[in-house]
């Protein structure tokens, strides 16, 4: 037993280790632009930056927040993630109900079940998606960015699994009080499956405020450009014809990188603001909700 106690321990030490040098390699880049936003342009030209801003100033961040073009992709972000998350939400508690039943009960529920899985293996291809959604007359508007990932199939699957662990003597007893189906549904399963609800509602808004490629090809302005695709086009594609706009006094306190670096710190805050109040939510539906009992 003390052979065992002792090893048992010696793992808990090696994996606290572990975990916390992947924890430091993750928050490590972080700290670094937020460490280079903060700083000057000499001080990081000259590399002199590494987890500490050097010369500290907030320059690049007034600079970013009076940028026209960054508030207004912001605004498609957040037009996004409200309308795509508030649909996808919905339609997730609508087709995760019905599948959550019995074959007894609903008879057709394990063909329906496989065609929504069929979709999570195959899909049409990039250019029929595309095609389907110029035929419907929505490309560089919010609803291209919406519609067509309105049906999460894997958060379907992760609510469904959480409504088939709920206890069927609440749904029986309201069925005997004479409950309906959209009753059992919004007065029953739903107000119980808060960390399920938590759960898929921060998957939704996560991919609606991380999704970059769409706004690409589906935007032809690029005022109607999301947050993320503007951020690409910006640091990725390396474009720096806003720096036009300083002077030779503002060259001397930002450059091309503290400009990028306070505007990817910017673009990360609302989630990190979010994240908090659902994240006592988040495991437990994780959990229940990907193994069934």
């Amino acid at each position: 037993m003390a052979m065992t106690s002792k090893g048992a321990r010696l793992f808990t030490v090696l994996n606290t280790v572990f975990l916390l040098a992947l924890a430091l390699a993750c928050i490590a880049p972080l700290v670094h632009i937020l460490a280079v936003s903060l700083s000057s342009s000499a001080a990081v030209t000259a590399g002199w930056v590494k987890f500490w801003p050097v010369e500290p100033t907030l320059s690049s961040y007034q600079y970013v927040l009076s940028r026209f073009d960054y508030w207004s992709s912001m605004l498609v972000t957040f037009q996004r993630v409200l309308l795509g998350g508030a649909l996808n939400l919905l339609i997730t508690i609508l087709v995760a109900y019905p599948l959550s039943k019995e074959s007894s009960g609903f008879r057709s529920r394990t063909m329906y079940a496989w065609l929504f899985f069929f979709t999570m293996l195959f899909s049409g291809g990039l250019i029929p998606w595309y095609m389907i959604i110029k035929e419907l007359n929505l490309l560089d508007s919010i609803w291209a960015l919406v519609l067509p990932g309105a049906v999460p199939i894997f958060n379907i699957v992760l609510l469904l699994n959480f409504f088939r662990q709920l206890p069927k003597e609440m749904e029986e007893a309201a069925f005997v009080d004479g409950a309906g189906h959209w009753t059992v549904l919004w007065r029953i399963f739903v107000p119980v499956s808060l960390p399920a609800m938590a759960t898929v509602t921060l998957f939704a808004v996560v991919w609606h405020w991380n999704s970059w490629f769409d706004g690409l090809i589906l935007m032809n302005r690029p005022e109607h450009y999301p947050l993320q695709s503007y951020l690409q086009t910006v640091i990725v594609q390396r474009d720096i014809s806003f720096l036009q706009h300083l002077d030779r006094s503002q060259l001397a306190i930002v450059s091309d990188r503290t400009i990028k670096s306070a505007q990817i710190l910017i673009a990360t805050l609302p989630i990190v603001i979010v994240y908090p109040f659902l994240q006592r939510y988040f495991v437990k539906g994780m959990v229940i909700g990907s193994v069934k009992g």
